[in-house]
């Protein structure tokens, strides 16, 4: 399974999302810190779910780095993250 299907897994089950997007942005960093060739460095998270009602971003954000802590702390250098609660969606 790759890293980015291994994010998506985690993150689908943890937060049963209404939309999620995981994209594997390694090829917009070669040349910086944390490339590898074969990419799955650099990643880009989109991800709505009522997991994230009432909750600050900056929880949000923790929220997601706890579950993918064995990814952070291993293959993925960076993770972007955008955590919205349903009714933050822009239409």
């Amino acid at each position: 399974m790759s890293v980015r299907d291994n994010i998506a897994k985690k993150l689908n089950e943890a937060f049963t999302p209404e939309s999620l997007d995981v994209a594997d942005e390694s090829h917009l960093h070669e040349g910086h810190a944390g490339h590898r060739p074969g990419g799955e460095t650099h990643f880009r998270v989109n991800i709505v779910s009522r997991a994230f009602e009432g909750k600050s971003r900056i929880d949000r954000h923790r929220m997601i780095n706890t579950l993918l802590a064995e990814e952070l702390a291993g293959s993925v250098h960076a993770l972007a993250i955008r955590a919205l609660a349903p009714d933050e969606q822009r239409h």
